[in-house]
């Protein structure tokens, strides 16, 4: 099999495909023509089969992740539970246009409301290539002009059913799916290797930043020290008038409030700001996911940022006593949580907030090794990060190459020769 140029073509959307390939609107290409799923007030979670799958339950690359289970009351469940080869497409909101294919055989998944489901008739086209064509930029395109609603985006069945759909033969999308399932396995397996890494990071932290285990070479006790003992809080006002102005994110860490929010935020004079320097920490009281007591994080990719008084701000007393790489990775892993949940005050989650004081913050206890332990596990820790960050970025690269793949493969701009 090989790949090679398309030259006789005709247009489709807003590219062009290749003039003996068929255009089928999806209705006509399938068995089951536009289904909605079972109504929520139908559903009890609880831990039976079987499996109830939502829209927030599809994430971005097409995959069902959720685990929560469903009984469902309704004299005909059946009718919702997916088969083989079913695709469903989400009709409303943020998330419309998202579609999920189901490839088990088990028959345990019923799907919700606001999903609709289609069953591609495999004489005319594949569901895996159905899924593919989904992925594309013409696909998206579609999606955002039929989607335009008054109020909430949204496209129902009937919609969805009109869908144009450029076919090549059979054979030939079989083909197609194979090159880019190839695709698929590779960023698969490449991503359960992230998994992998990533348990055996936290082991390390659980272990190494709590001397359960010790590095060769290294003895004797660890010292128990207040946070006051080791860090100076900063106060420093922005007179100098700085710009940057950034926001702490639990999961990306100092992200400028630009880019979070995609607008600032902040108040218009900000010279009451503080004015954080590199290698200095924050404490973001706000409770996020995986991050319920907050989040603590080193200033790394900027020399200064502004941000709120509302964060505790802190930098090292003495950096040759103490590793601020040792005290980054302490806090990634929420060993503060413990103490955290003893000073953060009754009721005191006041506007998404931890009613926690300064004075509060620094009195909490913390046992360390010494400075050359400290700065052996941090260099452990951090080589184990950018081993994460190296199988982050080759998916990265990976999903670049299958979506350019899709893109010529999918409009026939390249045609595999296959070898009869």
């Amino acid at each position: 099999m090989s790949i090679e140029s398309n030259s006789t073509t005709k247009p489709f959307y807003n590219t062009t495909i290749p003039s003996d390939w068929e255009v089928k609107n999806l209705i006509d290409c399938c068995l089951i023509k536009g289904e909605y799923g079972i109504n929520a007030a139908a559903v009890e979670y609880e831990e039976e089969l079987p499996t109830y799958i939502r829209i927030t339950d599809i994430d971005d690359d097409g995959y069902y992740s959720a685990i929560k289970k469903a009984s469902v009351n309704d004299e005909d469940s059946s009718k919702y539970i997916l088969s083989r080869g079913d695709i469903l497409f989400a009709r409303t909101g943020a998330t419309v246009g998202k579609t999920y294919l189901y490839e088990e055989s088990d028959g345990n998944l019923v799907f919700a409301g606001f999903l609709i489901r289609f069953r591609p008739n495999e004489n005319i086209l594949l569901p895996q290539h159905l899924k593919y064509f989904t992925s594309t930029k013409t696909y998206w395109d579609w999606v955002k002009t039929v989607s335009m609603r008054s109020g909430q985006p949204g496209i129902n069945a009937e919609e969805y059913g009109s869908l144009k759909i450029p076919l090549p033969h059979p054979f030939e999308q079989r083909a197609i799916g194979h090159i880019l399932g190839l695709m698929d396995s590779a960023i698969n397996q490449n991503n359960q290797l992230i998994v992998q890494k990533e348990l055996r990071k936290k082991w390390l932290m659980q272990n190494l930043l709590t001397g359960k285990k010790r590095l060769k070479g290294f003895g004797g006790e660890w010292k128990e020290v207040s946070l006051a003992n080791v860090f100076n809080r900063v106060t420093r006002k922005n007179t100098e008038v700085n710009t940057n102005v950034v926001t702490i994110s639990a999961q990306r860490g100092f992200v400028r409030q630009t880019d979070f929010f995609n607008k600032s935020i902040a108040s218009e004079i900000i010279d009451n700001y503080f004015l954080v320097e590199k290698g200095e920490f924050c404490y973001n009281k706000s409770y996020s996911n995986g991050y319920p007591w907050g989040a603590t994080k080193r200033l790394n990719d900027f020399d200064k940022a502004v941000v709120t008084t509302l964060y505790i701000c802190f930098g090292l007393k003495n950096s040759q006593k103490y590793s601020g790489a040792f005290f980054e990775q302490y806090f990634e892993a929420n060993f503060l949580d413990r103490g955290l949940t003893k000073i953060a005050h009754e009721g005191g989650r006041a506007h998404g907030l931890l009613n926690v004081t300064p004075s509060d913050f620094f009195s909490l206890k913390i046992t360390i090794p010494n400075s050359e332990e400290q700065t052996a596990i941090a260099q452990v820790l951090q080589a184990a990060d950018k081993e994460i960050q190296l199988l982050k970025a080759k998916t990265d690269k990976l999903r670049e190459q299958k979506k350019g793949m899709m893109q010529v493969l999918l409009t026939g701009k390249k045609r595999l020769k296959i070898n009869n």
